[in-house]
């Protein structure tokens, strides 16, 4: 049987990453390391007791220029194609197509009927 969709991963969008890198361990704890996302991307996951909690994106790149630093969510879906495919009919928007990251799974940007934007993916297969 197959997942229900549900958010499963955050990442902070931030233009200063090890300011957040810092506040978080203060804060809460978390430690992190940085992932190589391939190209000029810089990623951190977070970490709390050893189990990866979020993610880190740095969004210094002219891409996200006027976008505010923010928490961006994500839903989990058993197929993120046909769920793209739906989006319009349902009232929403399609911010980014479909893409695929190595060793994630397959993304797309979306809006809601309200306009909120929402990540929502299919994890890749596990090995």
């Amino acid at each position: 049987m197959a997942d229900q969709p549900h958010f499963t991963w955050n990442e902070l969008m931030t233009r200063d990453v090890e300011g957040a890198k810092a506040f978080y361990r203060e804060l809460l704890g978390w430690t992190h390391y940085d992932k190589d996302m391939g190209e000029d991307d810089n990623y951190a996951v977070f970490l709390s007791g050893g189990k990866e909690v979020a993610g880190l994106f740095d969004i210094n790149d002219k891409q996200f220029e006027g976008i505010p630093n923010h928490w961006f969510a994500y839903i989990k879906v058993d197929d993120v194609d046909a769920s793209v495919a739906k989006v319009e009919a349902s009232g929403g928007k399609v911010l980014r197509p479909c893409f695929d990251v190595p060793e994630v799974g397959r993304i797309a940007i979306i809006a809601d009927s309200t306009g909120a934007a929402v990540g929502i993916y299919t994890p890749a297969p596990r090995e």
